[in-house]
């Protein structure tokens, strides 16, 4: 690692690779992307021990609008004032990342909400309960639905109603154009 001051993340996870940036205020940033989930459960352990906090885990599809496309999760953790973020590569064959519950207690709602939303299952915990969407909704709809800003971008074409109905046959009315 090129900066001193990331010294503590190189202690703690000696076997990741990290990389560091700052910012035009001189923070910095460690990234790490890690090969496998069970070296998340790993690294989080680590951390914990060593005092850091969970402050985020984002999820998202690498593909737009594709719902076989992998999806990445991103972890960030605080110590010190230093931010280190670790990301995992999902496949649609295997989404399954362990939970970081028993290091973390507000990993909860963040693993909620992308278990329900992205419909990727977490080991080492029991199923969680729904946070959002009603009972009656498929779990993984973030997987279906089309971004309000895509959408957005054809709003005044048939190109909204193409990608609305790209699943399904679309309305005649729709595919009239003016």
């Amino acid at each position: 690692m090129k900066n001193n001051d990331a010294y503590i993340f190189d202690s703690i996870l000696p076997s990741l690779e990290l990389t560091t940036s700052t910012d035009g205020y001189g923070n910095l940033f460690v990234w790490a992307s890690l090969p496998s989930a069970e070296m998340l459960l790993e690294a989080a352990k680590e951390l914990a021990e060593a005092g850091a906090r969970l402050c985020a885990i984002t999820a998202f599809n690498t593909e737009k609008f594709a719902k076989e496309s992998d999806m990445e999760l991103v972890y960030n953790f605080d110590l010190d004032g230093k931010v280190l973020t670790l990301s995992i590569r999902l496949t649609p064959e295997r989404r399954v990342i362990p939970s970081l519950i028993d290091h973390f207690s507000n990993a909860d709602w963040h693993e909620r909400e992308f278990a329900e939303l992205f419909d990727i299952e977490l080991s080492g915990r029991e199923k969680p309960k729904r946070l959002f969407l009603d009972p009656s909704i498929d779990t993984g709809i973030f997987n279906r639905l089309i971004p309000l800003s895509s959408m957005m971008n054809g709003s005044s074409t048939k190109q909204l109603w193409e990608t609305i109905f790209a699943e399904t046959s679309m309305p005649d009315w729709a595919k009239e154009t003016k």
